[in-house]
């Protein structure tokens, strides 16, 4: 299977998920989740390839005039993201159809969820830095459908739209920098970007560049300030937050920056960027998941942590760092998304989302505490779990963080004290000790909910017992993305056991000191809850205050320009277009000098002299019949001018558009009431100022637009080419529907979508009055 068939299978399974799910049922979630698998099987295999040093590359003309290219690369990096990506995704597949089985809008929900799934593939896989800022931006959108779900609840639709804010700014400045990094490197290809890092270091455009991805990256992984939105999205149902916000979408910005690592780190403001923002990141993610009392929202400020650690190791940069970050990335993925399916089997079965209420329910979930214990095991990183593996190698990374070792590892050391908390909470206590009462009555789930978490858990036990084969297999070939091959094999062998460390001393700090913590938790958060005074200054108020100021902008913009009168809308655009394009026009005279108003017919005169009687008449007029006669009579002049300078299709035109105007102004104008003058004569004396000068600005530019001599050969390519390539003799109809066919399209969407409009606008109207009798 290429890279690019994986892609378009999902993406097709994404357009076709709904049918199937209204053909197949209950089965659709299994089949979809085989495909997903099958993807991540054929992903997986491409391995040996990348351990071997071998990138797959594929690439396809995409815009070739712009010299972009659709091209797809498979080197370590991507395809470990990519087989999260899609074998996870499997396992949510399976895992929503039993969560969300009997809604009606489940076939939307899977089609919403692999579009996210061949967005995500696209960010791993792609080589062309504008493919992936489009893949990028489309893991918002459809994160954004997946968010907000449930709909109907305005906080879940508040949190969509939070995260869409948030992620999409950051793309924004995503797009700038990667649109500077392509000028400076003169290509759009990542791997070529690379070639020319020394260049892009050293260019006046670094720092810009550097700050404008590290914010792309920050909001896509929450990283502080922009940390806000994850634990908000914990709206969204269960197989979202295990999916997104666990191994995928939140890991998106941190594959990028370990992505653009070869082209842009290496530099004491790389390092010290990422360094900052992640250990900030890390110790207030932390911190609140300590204080927090939602399952889903403890998992989701541990997430927080843990992405500003994998931001800070990335940022440490060195060989033991890098590979400390894939290991930690790894089995993060494994343990987290066990944890946050678990937390909504336990959430579905009892009704309780409140860790501290929970308790007591493994002999009701034996299946449940089974998966708990084991992902709970390996985030707190308890031997033989791969979570243990990956704790010490950040230990051992910490200690080689010349010259700042000891801050590193200490706040290293802080941070995975106060997780170990975490799966005590999340993972353990829910299935043991005195049985509560809950709102429903405890019970294992269907196999789809704790079939998937199982094979993670397991997973994560097993990733420790065989961990020198991932390393070879998996681990190596990713960090020598990175890093380089050949330093990558310089790097010691992966292995469970390290002996007798100080790596393996801090790992029992951790144990004895998140004990104390877990034991000492009430009089903690207590002391915590005295800093909520300051939350008012957080950025997630500013992101509020900043909300509602835009909102308010946009109200008081609106009651300006938007007053519902037709009169007060033309005076805007005219004294508008009158100002920005009149103070611009070229004042002298010599134009009329150029222009030829010999040859000018007196027949021609005299049509003019009508129209503008007919115009002059229609203002004048003191009847509504009288006015609409002398539009008439402008029109129909008009349409004797393009039949006198040889355009008799646009004449036969005008004369149709003409009378049908005259017949339904003369129908509409039959049930109005009686004429009358409403404004005053100040009013229509500026109102008339006002049309003069804009009618003068026209002629303005109709004298100008004569005067300049059009050396453009499009006019004979149109009548050159419009046989041969469009097979069309008539010229303009060929050019309506051939040469510019995209704009015609859009001029019928936007009159199909206004049509549509007013006809949902009529809907209402007669409900309205079917409603009140």
């Amino acid at each position: 299977m290429t890279l690019t068939a994986a892609i378009l299978l999902v993406l097709a399974l994404a357009a076709s998920a709904p049918i199937l799910h209204r053909v197949l049922g209950r089965a659709t979630h299994w089949l979809l989740a085989a495909a997903a698998g099958y993807v991540a099987a054929r992903l997986g295999m491409r391995f040996s390839d990348a351990a071997a040093g071998v990138e797959i590359i594929e690439s396809y003309t995409w815009v070739e005039s712009m010299g972009l290219t659709f091209s797809l690369r498979a080197d370590g990096l991507g395809l470990m993201l990519a087989v999260l990506v899609s074998g996870i995704g499997s396992l949510i597949l399976i895992y929503a159809g039993d969560y969300l089985r009997g809604r009606a809008e489940l076939g939307l929900f899977y089609s919403y969820l692999l579009l996210f799934m061949a967005s995500m593939l696209g960010v791993a896989l792609a080589d062309n830095a504008i493919l992936l800022f489009i893949c990028w931006e489309l893991t918002s959108l459809s994160s954004y459908l997946l968010i907000g779900f449930d709909h109907e609840r305005p906080s879940a639709r508040s949190a969509a739209l939070q995260a869409l804010l948030v992620t999409g700014i950051g793309g924004l400045a995503l797009l700038v920098g990667l649109l500077f990094l392509g000028h400076v490197c003169g290509n759009y290809e990542l791997s070529a970007m690379v070639e020319r890092s020394a260049t892009v270091r050293a260019h006046g455009l670094y720092v810009p560049i550097l700050v404008l991805v590290v914010i792309g990256a920050a909001t896509k992984s929450a990283q502080f300030p922009f940390h806000f939105w994850l634990p908000s999205a914990m709206e969204a149902p269960s197989p979202v937050s295990a999916y997104l916000h666990s191994a995928t979408m939140v890991k998106a910005g941190v594959f990028l920056l370990a992505r653009m690592t070869p082209i842009l780190g290496g530099t004491a403001s790389w390092q010290t960027t990422l360094t900052l923002i992640g250990g900030a990141t890390m110790l207030i993610g932390a911190a609140f998941s300590l204080s927090s009392a939602g399952l889903k929202r403890i998992l989701a400020y541990s997430t927080v942590s843990t992405l500003g650690i994998l931001t800070m190791l990335i940022g440490i940069g060195t060989p033991a760092a890098i590979m400390a970050a894939v290991v930690y990335l790894i089995a993060h993925a494994f343990y987290k998304g066990a944890l946050f399916m678990l937390a909504g089997v336990i959430s579905h079965a009892t009704g309780e989302y409140d860790a501290d209420r929970l308790g007591g329910l493994g002999r009701a979930m034996p299946m449940s505490a089974a998966v708990g214990a084991l992902a709970g095991l390996s985030m707190a990183g308890i031997p033989p779990m791969f979570g243990f593996v990956g704790k010490e190698l950040l230990y051992e990374a910490g200690m080689d963080a010349s010259p700042w070792w000891i801050v590193v590892t200490a706040a290293f050391l802080a941070t995975h004290m106060v997780l170990f908390v975490v799966p005590l909470r999340v993972g353990l206590r829910p299935f043991f000790g005195n049985g509560r009462s809950f709102v429903n009555r405890p019970h294992e789930g269907a196999l789809g909910m704790w079939l998937g978490p199982l094979i993670l858990a397991v997973g994560g036990a097993a990733g420790g017992i065989f961990v020198t084969v991932i390393g070879e297999r998996v681990v190596y070939p990713t960090v020598g993305a990175i890093i380089g091959m050949e330093q990558s094999r310089a790097l010691p062998a992966l292995k469970l056991w390290h002996g007798l460390t100080p790596a393996l001393a801090l790992s029992a700090a951790t144990l004895i000191g998140g004990m104390i913590l877990f034991s000492r938790r009430t009089a903690i958060v207590h002391a915590l809850s005295r800093l909520s005074r300051f939350e008012q200054f957080g950025p997630s108020a500013a992101y509020e205050r900043m909300l509602t100021g835009i909102n308010h902008i946009a109200t008081m913009q609106t009651r300006v320009i938007q007053s519902g009168h037709l009169r007060r809308y033309l005076l805007i655009i005219l004294t508008t277009a009158v100002a920005l394009i009149g103070l611009n026009l070229d004042s002298s005279f010599d134009m009329l000098q150029a222009v030829d108003f010999s040859n000018v017919q007196p027949q021609f005169v005299v049509v003019c002299v009508l129209i503008l009687l007919g115009a002059l008449s229609a203002v004048r007029s003191r009847t509504r019949l009288g006015a609409v006669a002398s539009l008439g009579a402008v029109g129909y002049g008009v349409a004797l001018i393009f039949a006198y300078f040889g355009a008799p299709d646009l004449a036969m035109t005008q004369f149709l558009i003409e009378t049908l105007i005259v017949i339904l102004f003369v129908l509409v104008l039959y049930h109005l009431p009686a004429f009358s003058i409403y404004s005053s004569r100040a009013s229509r004396s500026f109102d008339a100022t006002i049309a003069i000068a804009f009618g003068g600005l026209m002629s303005w530019l109709t004298l100008s637009a004569a005067t300049i001599e059009s050396h453009s050969r499009i006019s004979d390519y149109f009548a050159e080419h419009s046989v041969s390539d469009a097979h069309g003799r008539n010229v303009v109809n060929v050019i309506l529907v051939d040469f510019r066919a995209i704009d015609t399209l859009g001029e019928i969407t936007v009159l199909a979508v206004a049509a549509v409009g007013v006809y949902a606008l009529l809907r209402i109207r007669r409900r309205r009055e079917e409603a009140g009798g």
